[in-house]
C-alpha cells in the first residue's frame, strides 16, 4: 500500500511545469543576451555585472525595481481577470490612462482632506476604468464587431480624450507641458525615505491577495475559468456566460484604473504623459510569463523590472543601449508561448505517469 502511495506522490511532479518552462526560458534568454554583450561590448564582464548586480548596489536602485514593478503588477492582474474569461480584450490600457487623468483632475480641481482625497481618487478611477474595459465586450454583443479590434480602437480614443482633458483644463501656465502640481494631500505619501516608494505599493499587495483569492478560491473565479476554457460547456452547466464575461471585464478595468491613478499621484508630481504609456503590453507579457497564474504575476513583474533597471544602470556605465532588454523579453515570450518548447520533457513524464497509474491499478486488483 505504501508503494502505491509513493507512486501516486510522483504523479504531481508536473504541477509546476509552467513555472519550470518560464525559468528555463529566462535563463536561455539571459545567456543569449550575455553572448551578444560579449560581441558588442569592449568590457563585457563589467557590462554584465552592472546589468545583473547594479540594482543591488544602492538603496535607490533596489527600490527602483519595486517601483517599476507596480504598474506591471496592476496591468498584469487586470489582464489576468479579463483574458481568462475567454475574451481577448486589452482595453485595460484605456482604463489605466484615464485612471491617471481622473486622478490628476480630482487631485487638482477637487480639494479634500488627506486620506479621503486618495480614497475618492481610487474609487472614481476604478469605477470609470471598469466601465471603459467593459465597452468592447458590450459593443461586441450587440454589433458582433471583434472585441480585440474594439479594445485597441478604444485605447486610442481614450488616450486622445484624456490628453485633451489635460491640455484644455489642467495645464500649468509655467511654460513646459504638464499639469499643475499635485497638492500633498492628494498624493500617496512616501513610504521609505530616500526613495520614491509610496503607499500605493501596499495597495498593490492588497490587490494581489484579492485577485488570488477571487480567481482561485471563489465560485466567481471558477466560473470565469470555465467560461474562458469552454463557453458552451459553461452555458450548459447553467453559468450566465455573458454576465460572467462582463463582470470579469469590469473587475479587470477597476484594477487597471486604480493602477493608473496610483502610478500618477504616487510616482509623479504632475501629469506629463504626452504619449501613450502602453503599459497593457507589459501587463500582457507579465500575464503570459506567469502562466496565467495570478500568484506568479508579482514575480514575473519583478523580473522584468529588475532587468530594465539593470539595463539602465549598464547603459549609464557603458556604451551599450538599454533596449537590449527588449530583445531578451522577446525571446522569453517566444519560448514561453511555443508549445514545443520543452514539450518532450512533458511528454515523457505523461508517459511515465500513465505507466505508474497502470501499475497502481494492477496492484489494486491484486
Amino acid at each position: 500500500m505504501n508503494k502505491i502511495k509513493n507512486k501516486n506522490q510522483h504523479l504531481d511532479f508536473m504541477k509546476f511545469f509552467s513555472v519550470f518552462r518560464v525559468l528555463v526560458a529566462a535563463i536561455v534568454s539571459l545567456l543569449l543576451v550575455f553572448v551578444i554583450i560579449f560581441f558588442v561590448s569592449d568590457e563585457p564582464v563589467f557590462a554584465i555585472s552592472k546589468m545583473m548586480l547594479g540594482p543591488f548596489q544602492t538603496k535607490r536602485s533596489f527600490f527602483n525595481v519595486l517601483e517599476h514593478a507596480v504598474p506591471l503588477v496592476f496591468t498584469g492582474l487586470a489582464l489576468n481577470i479579463s483574458l481568462r474569461s475567454g475574451v481577448f480584450n486589452i482595453g485595460v490600457d484605456g482604463s489605466f490612462y484615464i485612471g491617471a487623468v481622473l486622478a490628476t483632475t480630482i487631485a487638482i480641481k477637487v480639494p479634500m482632506p488627506n486620506i479621503l482625497h486618495q480614497a475618492v481618487i481610487l474609487l472614481v478611477a476604478g469605477v470609470v476604468g471598469g466601465i471603459i474595459n467593459m465597452l468592447p465586450v458590450l459593443i461586441n454583443r450587440y454589433t458582433n464587431i471583434n472585441a480585440t479590434v474594439l479594445s485597441i480602437m478604444f485605447n486610442s480614443i481614450f488616450y486622445y480624450a484624456g490628453l485633451s482633458i489635460v491640455s484644455s483644463y489642467l495645464l500649468d501656465k509655467s511654460g513646459s507641458w504638464g499639469s499643475a502640481k499635485f497638492p500633498d494631500d492628494a498624493r500617496f505619501g512616501n513610504l521609505i525615505r530616500g526613495t520614491s516608494m509610496n503607499w500605493g505599493f501596499v495597495i498593490m499587495i492588497v490587490v494581489i491577495v484579492f485577485v488570488i483569492v477571487l480567481m482561485q478560491k471563489t465560485s466567481f473565479g471558477y466560473k470565469v475559468r470555465v467560461t474562458g476554457i469552454n463557453p458552451a460547456f459553461a452555458k450548459s452547466a447553467g453559468i450566465k456566460v455573458g454576465a460572467i464575461m462582463l463582470g470579469a471585464q469590469f473587475i479587470g478595468g477597476i484594477i487597471g484604473g486604480m493602477g493608473g491613478a496610483i502610478e500618477m499621484v504616487g510616482m509623479y508630481k504632475r501629469f506629463q504623459w504626452q504619449s501613450p504609456v502602453n503599459f497593457v503590453w507589459d501587463g500582457l507579457m507579465v500575464h503570459m510569463m506567469a502562466g496565467e497564474n495570478p500568484a506568479f504575476i508579482p514575480l514575473t513583474a519583478l523580473f522584468i523590472a529588475f532587468l530594465r533597471v539593470g539595463a539602465d544602470i549598464m547603459s549609464r556605465s557603458t556604451s551599450l543601449d538599454p533596449e537590449i532588454v527588449a530583445f531578451l523579453q522577446g525571446i522569453v515570450i517566444l519560448l514561453v508561448t511555443s508549445e514545443r518548447f520543452l514539450s518532450s520533457i512533458k511528454k515523457r513524464h505523461e508517459q511515465k505517469q500513465a505507466l505508474l497509474q497502470a501499475e497502481v491499478a494492477a496492484e489494486g486488483r491484486e
